[in-house]
């Protein structure tokens, strides 16, 4: 795109030529007007037939004034994240981690399947928006088992290393989109590798369910044969006896609003999260001028992530999480504020790496402030509390397509909102306790006692144990299920919900 907008005669020029030749009505006086070259006999020679192929309008006119229909569908898509992120939530506190994600990808292939075969642009609305809650539904009751499953030392890097496989889908999806060169057939191609995921023997035979969740519920026996399913696959275990009850406890994201040090948390990294996704169009829109063909300016931003995926991975399991959500928080708010005040004043250099670090930053913000509530929220309503956030987080995308719209007068009122909530954000995240090298909380009472350090104060690490007990069990599950045992006979525990 040019950084000068069209005029509206050639807008009315290039509409012209999108929808055809005219029929033999006389030329009107505005096309004498635009200095078009005129033929022998007065009149103007037709325009250029319709492009084919992939920059073709399509069959549903998505051009000139139908163009609004372009962010419609972007902004639905997100939007149906943003649902699917608090009902699989619900899901995964309710039922569990391995039914939400089984059940996602199941529902992901025949609505995938309905895209690519959709018959009008409402139905493209429709499973658009339902595909969009169906990955993320899969995507995280993944994220919340992984990070269930591992150590306090290895939970970060973990993490990390799955942004990375999800980074390189991304650079791989411009060279399928190359050799598809049909919005239908890359849906199709998509909707192939769905269904062979799914169809793979060792996908849903791979997950376990989270023995910490388990736990939390009082499932005991379903807890005991997880562990011990770890326990042998680690290396020789024994059998501790039954740990049966008749009961479970599941919690409701309701009791968050009970609590104090819970609820502030997951407002705060709620708030991070959406500035974070919400901003970075800010920095994206600064890029166009430099960056005008679209493969450059999308591997610049995929390149971005994973320059932030880098930063996070290295700095954060040494110097905390709050110190680094502070630090990226910070940068993005300053690099805000100079191109909101000073953009027609500096060098393009200047402003193009203004923008490359706010990018960057913002990608860290939005990623860290994710994890970082996954390991301050219990266990019990974990679920539940990240589906919020990931979901507020895809509501800070989805305002991005409405302001791309050409000649949109929102971009410096969405530049002014979200500077400024940056600059706040700065403030609340000296609010958080630090989570490195703790164990997750299980419990709201857990949840409850977590305190804030000072700032530069590095919490006594809970990872000097070694990885796994002699019976093969790792060291945080075999506290927990020590700890769930003792509880069985005391008083104050519930016997059925």
């Amino acid at each position: 795109p040019t950084a000068a907008a069209p005029t509206p005669r050639s807008c009315r020029r290039r509409c012209a030529a999108w929808r055809g030749p005219p029929s033999s009505a006389p030329p009107s006086p505005a096309s004498a007007e635009d200095g078009a070259p005129a033929s022998s006999t007065g009149t103007h020679p037709p325009p250029p037939p319709p492009p084919h192929g992939p920059t073709a309008p399509g069959p549903w006119d998505l051009v000139c004034t139908s163009r609004w229909k372009v962010p419609l569908e972007q902004t639905t898509h997100l939007l149906g994240w943003m649902l699917g992120s608090v009902a699989a939530g619900l899901a995964c506190d309710r039922f569990g981690r391995r039914p939400a994600f089984v059940v996602s990808l199941v529902l992901a292939v025949p609505l995938s399947l309905g895209v690519a075969l959709a018959v009008n642009f409402i139905m493209v609305l429709v499973t658009r928006l339902l595909f969009g809650a169906a990955l993320a539904g899969a995507f995280l009751s993944l994220y919340v088992a992984r990070l269930e499953l591992c150590d306090p030392p290895h939970r970060l890097v973990v993490t990390m290393v799955a942004g990375f496989f999800w980074i390189a889908g991304e650079l791989l999806l411009p060279g399928l989109a190359v050799l598809c060169r049909d919005w239908r057939v890359l849906q199709g191609a998509v909707t192939m590798i769905l269904a062979l995921i799914k169809g793979f023997p060792g996908c849903q035979a791979l997950l376990l369910e989270s023995p910490r969740w388990l736990l939390a519920t009082w499932q005991l026996e379903r807890a005991r044969k997880t562990l011990q399913a770890l326990a042998e696959s680690s290396g020789p275990g024994s059998n501790e006896g039954s740990w049966a009850v008749g009961w479970c406890q599941y919690h409701a994201i309701c009791e968050i609003f009970s609590t104090r040090v819970i609820w502030k948390n997951g407002v705060i990294l709620g708030f991070t999260a959406f500035i974070g996704s919400g901003i970075r169009h800010c920095f994206t829109r600064n890029l166009d001028p430099h960056l005008p063909h679209f493969f450059s300016s999308y591997f610049v931003l995929v390149g971005t992530e994973v320059a932030a995926c880098l930063f996070v991975c290295l700095t954060a399991e040494r110097f905390g999480r709050r110190a680094i959500l502070l630090l990226c928080t910070v940068l993005t708010g300053i690099s805000s504020l100079l191109l909101l005040a000073l953009t027609q004043y500096l060098l393009d250099l200047i402003v193009l790496t203004l923008s490359v670090v706010g990018i960057t930053a913002s990608h860290a913000v939005t990623m860290l402030s994710i994890f970082f509530a996954s390991e301050v929220l219990p266990t019990v309503i974990r679920g539940a509390g990240l589906g919020l956030i990931v979901g507020a987080s895809f509501v800070g995308k989805a305002a991005a397509p409405i302001t791309a719209i050409p000649n949109s007068r929102g971009f410096f009122l969405h530049h002014v909102v979200f500077a400024s909530f940056a600059i706040l954000a700065v403030l609340s995240i000296m609010l958080l306790p630090e989570s490195q090298g703790r164990s997750l909380p299980q419990s709201l009472q857990d949840g409850e006692s977590q305190r804030r350090p000072p700032l530069f104060h590095r919490p006594p690490r809970e990872d000097h144990l070694p990885l796994l007990t002699p019976q093969g069990i790792p060291h945080d599950y075999s506290r927990l299920a020590a700890s769930t045992k003792r509880m069985l006979g005391s008083p104050a525990a519930p016997r059925e919900t």
